[in-house]
């Protein structure tokens, strides 16, 4: 994936493509695989680094959404559990299943939930990935050592999907990049261009690395910029009522020996009545998430001291050993792009999250809402617009059978896994230069080969897309990110030829971001 090489794409004025898509977070990234799968001249264009916002700050879980069933939106789960199943096989180094339970400390909470998730099995049908069952008290203590014991009567165990979000987002654009569409970050679309008839026919684009600015022109285009597709809707019309409502939900990352084991915690009801979860990822332990409205959305939201209070309490009345702020390593928030909702209603809970695509008089079209599991359906139902708009029907979508780059059901153990079949390129990478085998940070496995190779086939540009989402480390450990940064930021600018000034502006930028993720 070179991003010289597809810069080059749009200097060809003449060019017409079939989908240009603004917005390289799971939805349009979804567009992108979805429109490749049908043989169409497919472009993609993010402001920033692919997963940059809401997409790599996830609770890292590919779900039905046991919430969802409990709210009674049974076809949004039922289409989740289906994208669930079909993530799982088609991306499986970088999705698996992981097993969850639920601490019981009443007789109704038994029923309850053991009712429930028989249910959520059935629905899964034959992409189940295992089987819910009760277990003793004995067993839940056994599975979840640092569970509080006192009035536990045992627990129930229900099967969903865990994955690198910002990882998988990186291998959906190396996955339609090779099958021949145009991926581009750091592209921002400036203005659209419209006909005569007020249709519109084109972009008008910025380069944000080389400086230089581009038009392109597009049969349809497609606004998948999550939280900030307001901004695209009023660009297309400045009278266009706001249609998102920014919800913020944050993350607290500890040591795994808060929870033990590797089970994830799913506490199904905190005080606000919202779902909380602990869940073992990449060696330390995430727990989220909140749902707080926020009127701006932000490409670097802060978590708030209330929802970190939040979440710390809701944790604590759970395990025996108490977090506490100076046991967070790293805390990061979301902006999930909900539907604006009526007036007066301010329970972000209650919104569905289905996701809509919505076709403008200018034919523009605009995909909001949704979840990482359905991204590929979300994009299929995009694309289907391509006749509305267009007047020509598309290919049928072949995207549900797409094997995602590096896909394999064996891959690398420990940290090499995310790269699946990638990772004997990298391994061979580091024989090739052996200086490239020392590790990034002591207390973390990688090492600077995988940093060249993200330059090389990731297209990571900048400091922050190497240790934030290329190596997940900002959102791991910042303070062990931010001592690494002086490290990888010199060899980045050996490989890519930046200078002195670059280097010192890359580590102010990246120490500003950073900041964000400390508790102060």
């Amino acid at each position: 994936m070179n991003r010289e090489e597809n810069l080059s794409q749009l200097k060809d004025e003449t060019k017409i493509w079939d989908i240009a898509i603004i917005g390289g977070g799971s939805s349009g990234l979804g567009v992108a695989l979805d429109a490749i799968s049908r043989g169409m001249s497919v472009l993609l264009l993010e402001k920033a680094d692919f997963a940059k916002g809401t997409s790599s700050r996830s609770t890292k879980l590919v779900h039905g959404g046991v919430r969802y069933l409990a709210q009674g939106d049974v076809m949004l789960v039922l289409e989740a559990l289906k994208e669930r199943g079909r993530l799982l096989k088609n991306a499986a180094h970088l999705a698996h299943d992981q097993p969850f339970i639920i601490p019981i400390y009443t007789w109704f909470d038994r029923i309850q939930y053991t009712v429930g998730l028989k249910i959520y099995d059935w629905m899964a049908g034959k992409l189940r990935i295992g089987k819910s069952k009760w277990i003793s008290k004995a067993a839940t203590i056994a599975r979840l050592p640092a569970i509080k014991q006192k009035g536990l009567m045992g627990g129930v165990v229900y099967y969903d999907g865990q994955f690198d979000d910002a990882r998988l987002a990186v291998a959906i654009a190396q996955t339609a990049d090779a099958a021949g569409a145009c991926i581009l970050n750091y592209t921002k679309v400036a203005d659209l261009i419209k006909n005569d008839s007020g249709k519109i026919t084109g972009l008008k684009v910025r380069d944000e690395i080389g400086k230089h600015n581009y038009t392109v022109n597009a049969k349809m285009v497609v606004n998948a910029t999550g939280v900030f597709a307001d901004k695209i809707l009023q660009m297309d019309n400045p009278e266009a009522p706001k249609m998102i409502q920014p919800s913020q939900g944050i993350h607290l990352v500890m040591d795994l020996d808060f929870l033990g084991g590797t089970d994830a915690l799913m506490i199904p009801k905190t005080r606000d009545g919202r779902v909380l979860f602990a869940v073992p990822w990449h060696g330390k332990l995430v727990v989220g998430t909140t749902d707080t409205l926020r009127e701006k959305p932000k490409l670097e939201p802060e978590a708030l001291k209330k929802e970190i209070d939040f979440v710390l309490e809701t944790a604590a009345g759970y395990l025996t050993k108490e977090p506490t702020r100076a046991d967070v390593k790293a805390v990061f928030a979301g902006l999930r792009p909900l539907a604006r909702p009526k007036e007066g209603s301010t329970k972000t809970k209650e919104i569905s999250r289905s996701h809509k695509v919505i076709l403008s008089q200018s034919g523009l079209v605009t995909l909001t809402g949704g979840k990482w599991t359905t991204f590929r359906k979300m994009g299929e139902d995009t694309v289907d617009y391509f006749e509305q708009v267009t007047g020509t029907k598309p290919n049928a979508s072949t995207s549900a059978d797409m094997k995602i780059q590096g896909n394999t059901t064996k891959p690398e153990k420990g940290h090499w896994g995310v790269y699946g079949t990638d990772a004997k390129a990298i391994h061979a990478l580091a024989e090739s230069h052996p200086e490239w085998k020392e590790k990034i940070h002591p207390d973390f496995p990688n090492i600077l080969a995988e940093v060249i190779w993200a330059i090389r086939n990731e297209m990571a540009v900048k400091l922050d897309d190497v240790l934030s989402r290329r190596i997940r480390m900002l959102i791991l450990d910042a303070q062990a990110a931010i001592d690494s940064a002086p490290k990888v930021v010199k060899l980045m600018a050996e490989e890519m030829g930046k200078d002195q000034a670059w280097i010192a502006a890359e580590l102010a930028d990246f120490q500003k971001t950073a900041e964000k993720y400390l508790i102060k």
